[in-house]
C-alpha cells in the first residue's frame, strides 16, 4: 500500500511508548462516529492511495470456519487484522466475526495499539458503504431506504445512513421476523417513524437498497430496483456467493473498491461475468475514481450498484483514526 494514510502529531508521539495501547469494542466504537470513519477513508484516497495496490487478504480454512489475515502499510503506520469468521458461533450467543488488529508505527514496526478486530470490521465497512453513498445517492431529498439483513452490520449500516442522508422511511427484510421487527424499531426509535418490516417486494420503491447478510444467493430480483436507486451490497467476499442477480448487475453502474480485488473475490460480479452478461464497460469505476472526481454517477435512468469485498487498507485508515482519536482523548484527560 501506497504511504498515504494521514499522521497526526497527537498519535505519532505514542510510538515512543513500549506499552501498546488496548481498545476494547466499547472503546472503537465510542470514539469514532461512522461519519468520521468515512472520512478517513475519503482522506487516505484523497491523497493518493492506490487500492489496486494493495496487498490481497489471505482466507485460511479452519475446522470451525476461517481464518481471514489482512495486513496493510504505509510509510507512518502498518497493521494487521486476524479476523476469524465462525458460522456456528451466533447458535452458541457469540459473534460470527472475531478477531483482533495490531497497529504499528511505519518507521519501527513498533506496536502502538490493538484493537478489537471485530469492532473495527464493524466501524470500517459501513463507513465504506457510507462513503460510497455519499457520491451515489444526491444530498437534499431524504431517501427511501431498504435494508436486507437483522445482525451487527445492518444495525451499523442503519447509522452509517442517517449520518449522510435524511431518511424518509426504512424497510427491514429478513429471515428472522423477530430480529426484523427488532431492528425497525431501533430505526424508529433513532428518528424514523415510518420504519417496518417488509419483503423484497419492496424493493421498486426504495432509493437506496443496502444488502449486509450472509445470503450466498441473490436477495431479491433485480428488474425491481428503480432508475436512479442505488444497491450496496456488503455482505459476501467469496467469488461464488452473492446477494444482487445479474440482472441487475447488467442494468447498473457498477463501482468497486479495487478492481483487482473485485476480480479476486466479488461474486456479486464474477458469477454475471462467467454467465456472459457483463464485459467491458464493468464495473464503470471506483471508491477512488468517485472520492477524487474522476468518475461521476451516471443520469438519473441507471440504478447504481456499489459492490464491497473489505479491504485492508480501510481497516488501516480506521484504525489509525480511531487511535488519534484515543490518543487526543487521553490528552484531554491528562
Amino acid at each position: 500500500m501506497n504511504p498515504e494514510i494521514p499522521d497526526s502529531p497527537e498519535v505519532s508521539e505514542s510510538s515512543e511508548t513500549s506499552t501498546p495501547l488496548v481498545l476494547d469494542a466499547a472503546a472503537v466504537t465510542r470514539l469514532l462516529p461512522p461519519a468520521a470513519a468515512a472520512d478517513a477513508l475519503a482522506a487516505a484516497l484523497r491523497d493518493g492511495l492506490d487500492p489496486e495496490s494493495a496487498a490481497p487478504r489471505t482466507a485460511v480454512p479452519v475446522p470451525a470456519g476461517e481464518l481471514l489475515l489482512m495486513p496493510a502499510a504505509s510509510a507512518s503506520w502498518a497493521g494487521v487484522k486476524v479476523a476469524g469468521v465462525a458460522p456456528g458461533n451466533p447458535a452458541r450467543g457469540l459473534p460470527r466475526i472475531t478477531g483482533s488488529y495490531l497497529l504499528l508505527d511505519g518507521p519501527t514496526l513498533r506496536p502502538v495499539a490493538v484493537l478489537d478486530g471485530a469492532a473495527l470490521t464493524a466501524l470500517r465497512t459501513p463507513a465504506v458503504s457510507a462513503l460510497a453513498i455519499r457520491h451515489l445517492t444526491a444530498p437534499g431529498r431524504p431517501v427511501r431506504l431498504l435494508l436486507f439483513g437483522s445482525g451487527p452490520q445492518a444495525y451499523r449500516h442503519l447509522a452509517a445512513v442517517l449520518a449522510e442522508r435524511g431518511v424518509a422511511d426504512v424497510v427491514v427484510v429478513a429471515r428472522d421476523p423477530g430480529r426484523a421487527a427488532r431492528l425497525a424499531a431501533h430505526a424508529r426509535d433513532h428518528g424514523v417513524p415510518k420504519a417496518r418490516t417488509g419483503t423484497a417486494g419492496d424493493v421498486p420503491d426504495a432509493d437506496l437498497v443496502v444488502c449486509c447478510t450472509t445470503a450466498r444467493t441473490p436477495l431479491f430480483d433485480g428488474r425491481l430496483v428503480a432508475p436512479g436507486a442505488t444497491v450496496v451490497a456488503v455482505g459476501s467476499h467469496e467469488p461464488d456467493a452473492r446477494e444482487t442477480d445479474s440482472e441487475l448487475v447488467r442494468r447498473s453502474a457498477v463501482y468497486v473498491e479495487s478492481r483487482a480485488a473485485a476480480a479476486r473475490e466479488a461474486g456479486d460480479l464474477l458469477i454475471p461475468e462467467a454467465e456472459g452478461v457483463i464485459g467491458p464497460g464493468h464495473p464503470a469505476g471506483t471508491l477512488a475514481d468517485l472520492v477524487t472526481g474522476r468518475a461521476a454517477p451516471p443520469g438519473p435512468a441507471v440504478p447504481r450498484l456499489f459492490k464491497s469485498v473489505g479491504m485492508a487498507w480501510e481497516d488501516l485508515a480506521v484504525a489509525v483514526a480511531v487511535y488519534g482519536a484515543a490518543r487526543t482523548a487521553q490528552g484531554r484527560s491528562a
